[in-house]
């Protein structure tokens, strides 16, 4: 078991001494630092960090948001972190302190309430799609064909024109062309 810690500034000019002091006060043994926006996901030292927990092991960052800038991203990464089997601790904010039973039920409940917030994103999202729908919105890439184009296409491949042939005479992809399927002719009823 180590404490290990993160320190993380935003821009070139600000200074990680302060943060870096006080990790080694509180014990980490190791400390990963960055200097850059926490607003990216692409943080090198953050990625390092997480490749090297082990169970046991605690983070451990000057506030919260030295780890991560949004709620989410934050509640991702110490669920990360403790999927690792390793704690989250953070030394301004002591509530979250995933060592204690406190900052476990905490972090618990705030992962629970953003789980419900993207459920409620995504049912909203989905009535919304249903309306557009309902009013004639189509999604998705528009068709390069034109409607007559399509009807070209189809009676040149009933012909027996091959998929690449077509696709080069309206300059797209081949499997433009093979995507598109004659429709079935209705079946006529059979005379009783």
């Amino acid at each position: 078991m180590k404490t290990i810690g993160y320190a993380r500034v935003s821009t070139r000019d600000q200074d990680l001494t302060g943060q870096i002091d006080a990790l080694r006060a509180a014990g980490a043994g190791g400390i990963y630092r960055e200097k850059i926006s926490g607003a990216r996901a692409d943080r090198p030292e953050l990625s390092k960090l997480m490749k090297v927990l082990a169970p046991g092991d605690v983070v451990l960052v000057t506030k919260l948001d030295r780890l991560g800038r949004s709620t989410r991203e934050l509640l991702e990464l110490i669920e990360r972190i403790g999927q690792a089997g390793a704690f989250f601790k953070s030394l301004g904010d002591p509530l979250f302190d995933t060592t204690t039973p406190t900052g476990r039920l905490l972090s618990t409940l705030l992962a629970a309430i953003a789980e419900f917030e993207r459920e409620l994103i995504r049912e909203r999202t989905g009535e919304g799609r249903k309306r557009a729908k309902a009013r004639g919105v189509r999604f998705g890439r528009p068709s390069v064909l034109t409607p007559h184009q399509r009807t070209e296409v189809l009676a040149r491949l009933a012909e027996g024109d091959s998929c690449a042939d077509i696709a080069r005479s309206y300059n797209v992809d081949r499997s433009t062309i093979s995507r598109l399927k004659p429709k079935p002719k209705p079946e006529t009823a059979a005379a009783a």
